[in-house]
């Protein structure tokens, strides 16, 4: 895989700015998350948004979907929504020929970008039933798989308050997000900014500035980004101290830690890395972008104990507890 040319990342610079410039018009206040789910978009993963009702997170998933001319569908997570609800079914259709055939009628999930709003409401029986679209970008519906399109982004929303009538998202589910963002509110300016805006001035369909094939192309152009065995070095550095039985594994993080980081975190992350250094308009990895994306990529992946959530200790806490301890260099 050779490595991208200037003119290759000055190009996807440019368009990666269109998509992004675009977001922050609508989105106010939240550069630092619409960076992240480009990030996540582009590093080929999924992205989990964490925060209150009312942040923006529903019309971020609706203003990417205009701008990147992608083809999106949402999916309202309720406790009584079936995994056929978003998969898809067989149905009994009459044929022109008089007989009866079982005909698969997709679901949502067959969209190039899927809002899983309060993904956290469904039953663990309808969750799983995303592990393996997100994973396998297929759907298997009796004996018969069925390809998802491409790209197949899932950008999920859940509260972190609320808890009645909610089902935690069990670790294997977690895993299959590149990304969790935590959903912060904006600044006074932001917020001044927000309510003296003309109602309605943002009405009407948004042009778009991209559309899949762009999408594809810039996805691939992220996977010929070159990670230097240094920066490569320092980031398996990084994960295997995630890992309490690892000896690299800080004391005081080991007594806070139950599980770590898997491979599949560090290949994450390393996606996500290099997906950071294109937009970034870079054509290699940084060791800053191993430090920016550690957190928002193996967080959520780490499984913490009693004794830390009683210490107020949390997983990003850990994890910067990791990076400070780990050198970029290894003597």
């Amino acid at each position: 895989m050779t490595m991208p040319t200037e003119r290759e990342i000055t190009d996807a610079a440019t368009r990666i700015r269109a998509l992004r410039e675009g977001l922050e018009a609508v989105i106010l206040g939240q550069s630092d998350l619409i960076r992240m789910v480009l990030t996540g978009l582009l590093a080929g993963g999924h992205v989990l948004l964490e925060g209150l009702p009312g942040l923006g997170k529903t019309e971020l998933a609706k203003t990417l979907a205009a701008l990147s001319g992608l083809g999106w569908k949402r999916v309202q997570f309720t406790p009584d929504l079936l995994p056929s609800d978003i998969t898809g079914t067989q149905v009994l259709v009459d044929g022109q020929d008089g007989r009866r055939a079982l005909v698969f009628r997709p679901g949502p999930i067959f969209a190039q970008l899927v809002l899983a709003d309060e993904i956290n409401r469904a039953s663990p029986k309808t969750q799983s039933a995303l592990l393996e679209a997100m994973q396998e970008r297929t759907v298997t519906a009796l004996d018969t798989t069925h390809r998802l399109p491409a790209p197949f982004f899932v950008l999920a929303t859940q509260n972190p308050v609320e808890l009645d009538g909610t089902y935690p998202l069990p670790e294997a589910q977690l895993d299959r997000f590149a990304i969790r963002c935590q959903v912060g509110g904006v600044d006074d300016d932001t917020l001044a900014r927000i309510v003296l805006a003309q109602p309605g001035a943002t009405a009407g369909p948004l042009a778009p500035v991209a559309d899949a094939p762009a999408i594809l192309d810039l996805m691939a152009l992220t996977k010929r980004i070159v990670l230097p065995e240094a920066v490569g070095r320092y980031l398996a550095r990084v994960v295997q101290a995630t890992r309490p039985e690892h000896p690299a594994c800080p004391p005081t993080v080991r007594t806070g830690l139950r599980w770590g980081a898997s491979p599949r975190a560090a290949l994450s992350l390393a996606s996500c890395c290099r997906a950071a250094a294109l937009i970034a308009g870079r054509p290699a990895v940084g060791f800053d972008d191993v430090k920016a994306l550690a957190a928002p990529v193996l967080a959520h992946r780490l499984v913490t104990t009693y004794e830390a959530g009683l210490s107020g200790r949390t997983s990003r806490d850990l994890v910067a507890e990791v990076l400070a301890t780990v050198p970029e260099l290894q003597s």
